[in-house]
C-alpha cells in the first residue's frame, strides 16, 4: 500500500469515529423529526374528525328546529302539510339541500326536491331503516352513503324523530349532498400531497380532497378496512385507491360512526424528517471532504521525495544509468546516492553477460546448424541408398535378362525374357509411385472417388493376407463424403498401413478400420477448418516406442529384417494424404497398438464414373487396327530414347508422324504451315526451353483450336487445367497411347 494511502487512512482513522457519532445523531434527528410530524397530521386527523361532526350537528340543529316549529303542530292537527312543505323549502341551507318527511315505515309524505302532491320513490335508497332496526327510532341517526334516484347523485341523511303525543310518529329526513363537505378540505387547505378521505360504516368514501369525482362511492381496500375497525383511531402504512403508498392517519367521526382518514405518501413523510438530517449530514460530509483534502496535501508534500526515489528505481530496472537530486530529506537522500551507485555496477556487469550470451548462442548456433546439417545428411543418405539399392536390383534384373536374350534364339527363352523385363518394369513403376506420393499430386491420376468404395476394395485385398489369427473389423459411417485423391495410391496407403498392422501382432489381434465425417471448427493437426473424411486404421500389436515413432514417416527406415521391409509403408500413406491437401496422424503405445488416422479433404464434386479398361496402366498390346490411319500425330519429347521408341511404337500402330525435340521447336513447325498438318501433337510436359508441354498446349488450343492435344508426364509439380486437353502417366501401356490418341483424332 502506498505511503499516500497510508496517511489519508490515518485522517480517516481519528475522522471515522466523529463520523459514526455524526451519522447517529443524523439518525436521531431524522427519527425525531419524523415523529413530530406524525403526532401533528394524528391532531390535524382527530381535529378533522370533529369539524365534519360539527358540520353534521349544524344540520341535526335545522332540523331539529323545524320539528319544534309551529308550521309542524299546525299541520300535524290538520293532516296539510302542504304549508310546512313550504316551510322546509325556505329552511334548506341550500338547493341543493332535500328536506323529507317520512312515516316510520319510510313512506314519504313530500320531498322538497319534488313538487308537493307529485309521485314520490316507494322505497328509501339510505339505509335508514337498517340503522333504525339497530340503535332504534328516537335518535338523531346519519346514513351512509347512497346514490340518489331523484337528485341523481351521491348523497346521505340525517334524519331526526318527530313525536306526537309524546311518541315516534314521523322522521323528518334532511338529504345532503355529498359536495357539501368538500369545502371543509378547501378550507383546511391540506398541503397539496396529503389526501383527506371521510368515509362511512362500510369504508365507502364520502368525501375526498383529491379527485372526488372518480373516487367518492369507492369502497376501501379489505386492507384499509380491518384496520379501521381495530380502533377509534391510529395510523397504518396502505395504498390508496389511486395506487400511492401512503402512511394514513385515521380518526372516528364521533356521532356519525364515521371516520376521517389524513394519507400522506410515505416519500412525502420521510421528506420532511430527511430534510432536517440531510442538512446537518451535508455539514459533516463538508468537515470531512476538507479534511481528506488537507490530508492529501500534507501526504503530497510527505511522499514526493519517496516517488523521486521510485522513478529513479524505475530508471536502474530499465538498465539506465541514473542520477539523483537531492531532496533534502536524508534517509530518501542516503537511498538515491546508492542506486547511482550500484547503477553504474549493473551497466558493467551487464555489459560483460551480454558480451558472455552472445558468445554462448553463437556457439550453440554452430552446433545446432552442424547438427541439423548431419540430419539432413543421415536422411539424405538413407533415402538415396535405399532407392540406388531397389533400383540397382531393377537395374541388375534388366542387365542380365537383356544380356541372356543376345546369348539365345530359342522364341520361347526369348519371350521368357521379355516377361522378366515387363515385371521389372512393373516393379520400378509401383516403387517411382510410391516415391511420387513425398511430391505433388499428378492429374492424370486424380479421380473423385468414393471412400466406401476404396475400402470395400482394400477388405477384398487385405483378407487375403491376414492370418485367421487377426480379426478384421469395418466400420463405415453412411453418408461418408466424396474426396479427390489417386484411387491407386489411396488403396496402397490403407495396405501398407495394413501389411505394418500385420507384422505388429505375430500373436494375432484385432484390425479395426473406421470412417466417418469430420467437420473441423477450428484448425487442427494443421489443417484448416472444414470439412474432412477420417479414416482410421487402428491394431492391438506391438506398438512403438518414441524413439521409433519420431522416424516412422522417414522414407527407407524400418526395423525389420534384410528382405523382409522397404521402409516405404507407412511414408507413402503420409505422402498420400499431404499431397491429397489432407493430413496423417500417427500415435502409438508400446504394448497397446498402434492408430494411424488420415484426414482428406471433402470434395464438392460429383464421383467420378469408373474409367473399366482405358486406363494407362491396364491396356495391354497394340491394336493397329482401331486407328485412324490418315490422322497425324506430332510428337514433343526431349528425352532421345523416349522418342525413338514412341515414335517406332506409333508408326507400327498406324499414325503419320512429325518429331520435334522440344517445345519451342514443336511451335516453330506449327506456325510454318509444316505438312502434313498434325491433327494431333503427344507432347511431355517437362523439357527444357521456354516452352514446355503446358505452355504448349495453351498456345495450342488458342491459336490452332482444331488440333487436340495430349500430354504425357512422369513428375510435374504444375496443374494442368486446360479444357479437352488429356493426360497419359508414364510410364504407359503404347495400347493405351494409341486408344487415346485415335479417340482424341476422332
Amino acid at each position: 500500500m502506498r505511503i499516500r494511502n497510508r496517511l489519508l487512512l490515518l485522517v480517516l482513522a481519528l475522522f471515522l469515529p466523529m463520523f459514526v457519532a455524526s451519522a447517529l445523531v443524523v439518525w436521531y434527528v431524522y427519527r425525531e423529526e419524523q415523529k413530530s410530524q406524525e403526532r401533528s397530521v394524528a391532531e390535524t386527523a382527530r381535529a378533522f374528525a370533529l369539524l365534519v361532526d360539527s358540520e353534521l350537528r349544524v344540520r341535526e340543529g335545522i332540523l331539529q328546529t323545524m320539528v319544534n316549529s309551529p308550521s309542524l303542530q299546525n299541520s300535524l292537527r290538520s293532516k296539510d302539510f302542504s304549508l310546512f312543505y313550504s316551510y322546509a323549502r325556505n329552511m334548506a341551507p341550500n338547493p341543493d339541500t332535500a328536506i323529507v318527511l317520512s312515516e316510520l315505515d319510510g313512506r314519504q309524505i313530500f320531498n322538497t326536491r319534488v313538487e308537493f302532491g307529485e309521485q314520490l320513490p316507494a322505497r328509501r335508497s339510505s339505509n335508514l331503516t337498517e340503522l333504525v332496526h339497530k340503535y332504534g327510532a328516537d335518535s338523531t341517526l346519519v346514513s351512509d352513503l347512497f346514490f340518489s334516484q331523484v337528485g341523481e347523485r351521491y348523497d346521505f341523511n340525517i334524519q331526526v324523530p318527530v313525536r306526537v303525543d309524546g311518541q315516534v310518529r314521523y322522521f323528518l329526513i334532511m338529504g345532503i349532498q355529498t359536495a357539501q363537505l368538500q369545502a371543509l378540505f378547501r378550507a383546511q387547505r391540506f398541503p397539496a400531497k396529503w389526501i383527506g378521505t371521510v368515509v362511512d360504516r362500510k369504508g365507502t368514501v364520502v368525501a375526498r380532497s383529491a379527485d372526488p369525482e372518480q373516487n367518492v362511492g369507492r369502497v376501501l381496500r379489505e386492507s384499509s378496512l380491518q384496520q379501521l375497525a381495530a380502533g377509534r383511531e391510529g395510523v397504518y402504512r396502505s395504498v390508496t385507491l389511486d395506487g400511492i403508498r401512503v402512511k394514513a392517519f385515521y380518526s372516528h367521526v364521533p356521532n356519525a360512526d364515521w371516520t376521517v382518514l389524513i394519507s400522506i405518501p410515505e416519500a412525502e413523510v420521510r421528506r420532511v424528517a430527511f430534510r432536517a438530517a440531510a442538512l446537518l449530514g451535508a455539514v459533516m460530509v463538508l468537515l470531512l471532504a476538507l479534511a481528506v483534502i488537507a490530508a492529501r496535501r500534507f501526504a503530497a508534500g510527505v511522499i514526493r521525495p519517496i516517488e523521486d526515489l521510485g522513478r529513479t528505481a524505475d530508471r536502474l530496472g530499465q538498465g539506465q544509468e541514473v542520477a539523483y537530486t537531492s531532496q533534502g530529506l536524508a534517509e530518501a537522500d542516503t537511498v538515491g546516492y546508492t542506486m547511482v551507485n550500484a547503477s553504474r555496477q549493473i551497466l558493467r556487469a551487464k555489459a560483460e553477460l551480454e558480451q558472455r550470451v552472445a558468445d554462448a548462442v553463437s556457439a550453440f548456433e554452430r552446433a545446432q546448424t552442424a547438427l541439423l546439417q548431419s540430419q539432413k545428411l543421415e536422411a539424405l543418405g538413407r533415402l538415396t541408398g535405399g532407392i540406388a539399392h531397389e533400383f540397382n536390383n531393377l537395374l541388375q534384373t534388366l542387365s542380365t535378362a537383356l544380356q541372356l536374350a543376345e546369348m539365345t534364339s530359342d522364341r520361347q527363352r526369348m519371350q521368357s525374357l521379355i516377361d522378366t523385363c515387363k515385371k521389372t518394369v512393373d516393379r520400378a513403376t509401383s516403387l517411382t509411385s510410391q516415391l511420387s506420393s513425398f511430391g505433388r499430386i499428378q492429374d492424370a491420376r486424380l479421380a473423385t472417388t468414393s471412400v466406401k468404395e476404396r475400402v470395400d476394395t482394400f477388405v477384398q485385398l487385405v483378407h487375403n493376407i491376414l492370418p485367421s489369427n487377426i480379426t478384421l473389423e469395418v466400420d463405415c459411417a453412411p453418408d461418408l463424403w466424396p474426396v479427390t485423391v489417386d484411387p491407386l495410391q489411396f488403396e496402397l496407403a490403407l495396405l501398407n498401413i495394413a501389411l505394418n498392422a500385420k507384422d505388429a501382432m505375430p500373436e494375432g489381434g484385432r484390425l479395426r478400420v473406421q470412417a466417418s465425417n469430420v467437420d473441423l471448427q477450428h484448425p487442427s493437426h494443421g489443417l484448416p477448418a472444414g470439412g474432412y473424411v477420417r479414416i482410421t486404421v487402428s491394431d492391438t500389436g506391438a506398438g512403438m516406442p518414441p524413439d521409433v515413432l519420431a522416424k516412422a514417416l522417414d522414407p527407407f527406415f524400418t526395423t525389420k529384417g534384410v528382405g523382409k521391409g522397404t521402409g516405404l509403408g507407412l511414408p507413402q500413406a503420409y505422402g498420400f494424404a499431404t499431397q491429397s491437401h489432407g493430413m496423417l496422424v500417427l500415435n502409438s503405445t508400446p504394448g497397446a497398438g498402434t492408430s494411424v488416422g488420415i484426414y482428406l479433404p471433402r470434395s464438392a464434386l460429383p464421383v467420378s464414373v469408373p474409367s473399366g479398361k482405358e486406363g494407362a496402366w491396364q491396356a495391354n498390346g497394340i491394336d493397329a487396327g482401331s486407328t485412324d490411319r490418315g490422322t497425324t500425330v506430332l510428337l514433343v519429347e526431349d528425352d532421345a530414347l523416349v522418342r525413338e521408341a514412341v515414335l517406332a511404337a506409333l508408326e507400327k500402330a498406324g499414325f503419320r508422324m512429325l518429331v520435334a525435340c522440344s517445345g519451342d521447336a514443336a511451335l516453330a513447325m506449327l506456325e510454318s504451315g509444316v505438312q502434313p498438318f498434325p491433327d494431333v501433337v503427344f507432347s511431355d510436359i517437362v523439357m527444357p526451353g521456354q516452352i514446355g508441354g503446358i505452355e504448349l498446349a495453351k498456345i495450342v488450343s488458342e491459336r490452332f483450336p482444331g488440333i487436340r492435344m495430349v500430354l504425357s508426364t512422369g513428375y510435374t509439380d504444375k496443374r494442368v487445367e486446360i479444357p479437352g486437353v488429356h493426360l497419359l502417366a508414364k510410364p504407359y501401356e503404347i495400347g493405351a497411347a494409341v486408344r487415346l490418341l485415335s479417340r482424341s483424332g476422332s
